[in-house]
């Protein structure tokens, strides 16, 4: 199976590593000081308490790799539209994309059913280039559970977690879900065909959207904002209102709210995605977490008071950033 990782830095870098280890043609699209390490030293992963070293194709120009059977993008959400082009060379007719992105995805309402179907989603695919030119009949679903840092340009750390939860849009168990599954198996993951992959994403999404902007906001750790009642509370007002939202999509939390908030609690001292883009003057994942959610409560007519809210305050601390730099 040919597999290219586009977006190689710490959670896809992890993938590649093990996936080329256990047999798989792996190929990665990275940049700057990374990639040149991979490309001179390999891509090394610390993990288990031993250290992996993967010789893998690495570039930044994705013409070099040719068409893949599946492309796996693991890039920050609001990257992949501005790299829609340079992705097109590794797509052929039958290659797969899967989707190892933070957030809603582009293909969701693809094989959703209902007065929905087909519907795209602004916030996260300005004018549908997503959904026109990647196409979401190519897309699988894939949940990132697990934590992985870099270290050190080429250098990987796995922090926590193997769980990577897959499944299709239209919830079939297709010969390409179960190969994909095969592979990840191989290379050491967990990676539980669903079904329901929206239930997955919704259950991610429900403390992301939340956790993610208050630590932005306050540069708290996950442990501070879930034992903190007041920013609890939030916590728990933004994920209400983003249930009910969901729920008219037809999503099931397997969870209750006070569950979720606690298992973000249980991580510890842990920096989100967002607060460490912000302390790195990164640009955040503001719509893949929050805009899209606002979007789809307008869809069903749930009102978001205080996911605008916050989504009003983290907007302004991002500008504020870029103002500063």
């Amino acid at each position: 199976m040919k597999i290219c990782i586009f977006g190689a830095g710490a959670i896809g870098g992890m993938m590649g590593v093990q996936l080329a280890r256990a047999g798989a043609d792996v190929s990665f699209v990275a940049r700057g000081p990374h990639l040149a390490a991979m490309r001179e030293h390999g891509a090394r992963l610390l993990m288990d308490g031993e250290e992996y070293v993967a010789k893998v194709r690495c570039t930044n120009d994705p013409r070099e790799l040719g068409v893949q059977d599946v492309v796996i993008v693991t890039l920050k959400a609001h990257s992949v539209a501005g790299v829609i082009d340079s992705m097109l060379p590794l797509i052929g007719k039958h290659t797969a994309i899967v989707t190892g992105t933070n957030g809603i995805p582009y293909w969701y309402f693809h094989r959703h059913g209902g007065k929905f179907e087909g519907t795209r989603l602004e916030s996260i695919d300005p004018d549908g280039a997503q959904w026109t030119r990647l196409g979401p009949e190519r897309a699988i679903g894939c949940v990132l559970y697990p934590a992985a840092e870099i270290d050190a340009p080429g250098v990987i750390r796995h922090v926590y977690g193997k769980k990577f939860p897959i499944g299709e849009p239209s919830g079939e168990r297709t010969s390409r879900v179960v190969q994909l599954q095969e592979a990840m198996t191989a290379a050491g993951f967990d990676a539980p065909i669903r079904d329901n992959i929206r239930d997955e994403i919704w259950l991610k999404l429900w403390g992301n959207l939340c956790f993610n902007p208050i630590s932005a906001l306050t540069h708290a750790t996950l442990d501070v904002i879930t034992q903190d009642p007041a920013t609890r509370a939030v916590a728990r007002t933004m994920m209400l209102e983003a249930q009910r939202i969901a729920e008219h999509f037809g999503v099931h939390f397997r969870v209750d709210i006070e569950r979720r908030i606690d298992g973000a609690g249980a991580v510890g001292a842990h920096k989100t995605s967002m607060l460490v883009d912000l302390e790195q003057r990164r640009p955040m994942e503001i719509d893949p977490l929050l805009t899209v959610v606002q979007e789809m409560g307008m869809l069903v007519g749930e009102a978001t008071p205080a996911i605008d809210t916050v989504l009003a305050l983290v907007k302004q601390r991002e500008q504020m950033m870029k103002l500063a730099a």
